[in-house]
């Protein structure tokens, strides 16, 4: 009997599945993509229909010819890539490249790596969907485009080297436009007041004032004020704006008599949050575990694509990671009701299956993210799973039971107090059942901590309704409203998916790549644009203002998924982006080669001590600069610091040249020092490391950079001393032989430790750090 081939993505889904199948399939797999754009030139013949002109990725020639003669030898072949339009793109070409040898070729598909996803999925092949493939491609030719043509724009206007994204450009204007709000943000005084107040049976408790005259007191920020002017009601609220006007209220409050004079009690049902979804998945992955979206789905991706467990072979934990749905099926509910019933019993069971409903903009094209197999707890797979993997499966896990478990209950007792024309209110409120809170509790990423504490206090149970109660203390507290919060990795995907931006294929690449190019940095898990982010952002916004904008950019998405579905095509949609941004382009290229002037930044008012003429601050490869303003006349220069919230950092250094002070700088090759006197001293030396170089004494080992960005070891003295190293060198000496220095290394299977390359010994650092404590 003739094998049958199937092809899919990586290697480590290729053993999962190789597993199930047994000897009469060959599971081959293609590493990713095996066909793409050309990287040198556009690769888009736009005159003729936006045509793609493809070539095998470099490097990729091998597996070509390897899936060739494997199809050749088959029977049949199943095309088993990822369901959804990339793994649909990565189907077509393969499909492609090997159907000269063997045109019985079919698609599979399956939301889940198990025996039986898998047996169904061949025992069911369909054929390559051209909609998902033709949406794939119209997403890569928009972005190629895009890229092509605006990032040379930048070169011209910025340095060479820069790069505008369709999507991560609107990213990055999202984060700069928060940037602008907080910058310009009034901040508003305003006043609360809490009641310290006493029973007769000498019980404490406290209450913050509610209203005065029937005026409900509220924070006086400008958008509530304005939505209440909208509404036509601002009359019936007040705030209290000064200590002055606090000061008086707390005067005329000692003069009244309190009591309490309603006490409401009400339960109300929390529902359990839905499963999860890709991006609900990285924001509770970031909220809880801290880990950033990329790194959230890289572990899913292995949790996806198999797992060692021991005996039992390599197992495919969850679903397929990247979902727009909250859709289950019917037989993995069952199983989880029979679960919930086994465990926690029957008041933890709902009578009906929970289902969830349809987000407006979802595909729907898989079911959410969830475990493949009940048998496969947090405790049975813990031992066989990295840290990593075991928090997020337990995550995943914990979210997918508590899905189909019953509602918490909680019980809210509120209490107003009135003197006067003053009431005060206190709200306590406790769990009467945990329900699904038993296993998961969301926990809120953004917390408003409120200042007054004590009202968080317990309510004493004997409160009634008539009953006299002592006014002890009246106690002031002063607030300023506060500026929106930066975004956040997790709230910037929360943000992009509740604008139509992205799809949960992309979510996780847009934040890393404006960070990775330096637009953004991350300071204590917030994003701050850098200076370089909002220059590169003014210049995309001025210059193609109908291009880098959240409507085009969700309009556009929607497109592709219109083409996904089939009701629009691959043309129409690549006519409706390329016509605005080609005269946008146009527009942007006949203006004036320099810089618009409410871009050039004024550099707080210093002249060209050449020329007298304004210096303004430009951009170079290392970075910003003053320059004259009367460029080219005058070609005078100065630098700056990379980031205006960043200090010189000075290094304690005389510079040998010229005796000035050395600074600390940085390039995208790692930290050197440089003369403080640059451009007029150009004197630059790396930075010592206080670790002798092996091959060299008078020279010291030093960390640079690869052209690819890649961290390496080299001598200080290069090129006099040719030493390298891609491990870390430690001034360390060993045990066996006596060499003065070791390598610091890191495996898998050995994890960190210390390697001598001259008698090939190895100590794991635990180790060498127990025997030097004793």
């Amino acid at each position: 009997m003739e094998k049958s081939l199937i092809i899919v993505e990586s290697p480590s889904k290729a053993k999962t599945i190789g597993k199930y199948l047994g000897k009469n399939f060959i599971v081959e797999a293609s590493v990713g993509h095996i066909i793409d754009l050309p990287k040198s030139k556009l690769g888009i013949d736009i005159e003729k229909d936006f045509l793609p002109h493809y070539a095998v990725i470099k490097g990729k020639s091998e597996v070509v010819k390897k899936l060739k003669s494997n199809a050749k030898e088959s029977e049949k072949i199943f095309i088993a890539t990822d369901p959804d339009r990339e793994g649909e793109a990565i189907a077509f070409h393969i499909a492609n490249e090997i159907k000269k040898e063997n045109k019985n070729i079919f698609r599979v598909l399956f939301n889940e790596i198990t025996q039986k996803a898998i047996t169904v999925a061949i025992q069911n092949p369909t054929h390559i969907d051209d909609k998902l493939v033709n949406a794939q491609q119209a997403r890569r030719a928009m972005d190629r485009i895009l890229g092509f043509k605006v990032s040379p724009f930048l070169w011209k206007k910025v340095r060479y080297g820069l790069s505008a994204g369709r999507v991560q450009s609107v990213a990055l204007r999202l984060i700069c436009e928060r940037e602008e709000e907080i910058n310009s943000f009034k901040s508003t005084e305003y006043w609360s007041i809490v009641g310290e107040f006493q029973t007769e049976k000498k019980e404490i408790f406290f209450s913050k004032l509610f209203k005065i005259s029937d005026k409900e007191i509220i924070i006086p920020e400008k958008e509530v004020l304005d939505e209440l002017k909208r509404k036509g009601i601002l009359e019936k609220y007040i705030s209290i704006d000064s200590q002055n006007v606090s000061e008086n209220i707390i005067d005329d409050i000692k003069n009244q008599s309190f009591q309490i004079s309603k006490i409401q009690k009400r339960e109300s049902k929390v529902n359990p949050k839905p499963p999860f979804i890709t991006s609900s998945l990285q924001q509770a992955a970031f909220a809880k575990l801290r880990f950033s979206p990329k790194k959230t789905m890289m572990i899913a991706q292995k949790l996806y694509e198999g797992v060692e467990l021991g005996s039992e072979g390599t197992i495919g934990l969850i679903s397929y990671m990247r979902t727009d749905s909250t859709r289950l099926n019917d037989e993995i509910v069952d199983n989880a009701r029979n679960y919930i019933l086994e465990v926690y019993g029957k008041e933890f069971l709902p009578q009906e299956k929970t289902t969830y409903t349809k987000k407006k903009n979802s595909q729907d094209a898989h079911e959410a993210i969830r475990p493949t197999s009940l048998k496969y707890n947090p405790q049975f797979v813990k031992n066989f799973l990295s840290k990593d993997e075991f928090v997020l499966y337990e995550l995943i896990w914990n979210r997918f039971i508590a899905c189909q478990m019953s509602n918490a209950i909680l019980e809210t007792r509120t209490i107003l107090i009135e003197g006067g024309k003053y009431i005060f209110k206190s709200v306590d409120s406790s769990y009467v059942f945990l329900g699904f809170l038993k296993i998961y509790k969301e926990e809120e990423e953004e917390k408003n901590l409120d200042e007054d504490d004590e009202i968080k206090r317990k309510i004493p149970l004997s409160l009634k309704e008539n009953q006299i109660v002592d006014l002890e203390n009246l106690i002031p507290h002063q607030h300023f409203s506060k500026p929106p919060a930066r975004f956040s990795e997790s709230t910037l995907v929360k943000e992009l998916e509740s604008l139509g931006i992205g799809r949960p294929s992309t979510y996780a690449s847009i934040v890393s790549t404006v960070i990775e190019r330096e637009y953004v940095i991350q300071k204590e898990r917030r994003l701050f644009p850098t200076l370089l982010g909002i220059d590169i952002n003014k210049i995309l916004v001025y210059n193609f203002p109908d291009i880098f904008n959240v409507k085009f950019t969700a309009k556009m998405e929607h497109e592709l998924d219109t083409i996904a579905i089939g009701k629009s095509t691959y043309i129409k949609v690549m006519n409706d982006f390329y016509k605005p941004f080609s005269k946008s382009l146009e527009s942007a290229e006949s203006k004036t080669f320099a810089l618009p002037h409410e871009l050039q930044t004024d550099a707080n008012g210093q002249v060209c001590e050449k020329c007298g003429s304004k210096m303004i601050e430009k951009w170079g490869r290392g970075g910003k600069f003053l320059a004259c303003s009367s460029y080219p006349n005058c070609k005078n220069t100065k630098s700056i610091g990379k980031d205006e919230r960043e200090e010189p950092k000075f290094s304690g250094e005389k510079c040998e040249k010229c005796g000035s002070e050395m600074l600390i700088k940085k390039s995208r090759y790692g930290e050197f020092f440089g003369c403080s006197k640059y451009p007029t001293c150009k004197n630059i030396k790396p930075i010592p490391s206080g670790i002798r170089c092996p091959k060299f004494k008078n020279g010291d080992v030093i960390k640079r950079s690869s052209k690819r960005g890649k961290a390496f070891f080299g001598c200080s003295k290069y090129p006099e001393c040719d030493f390298v190293s891609w491990n870390e060198v430690v001034n360390q000496t060993c045990d066996n032989c006596q060499n003065e220095y070791l390598l610091k290394k890191y495996t898998e299977k050995k994890g960190n430790h210390l390697y001598c390359d001259k008698c090939k010994s190895e100590t794991l650092i635990e180790d060498k750090q127990k025997l030097e404590n004793g």
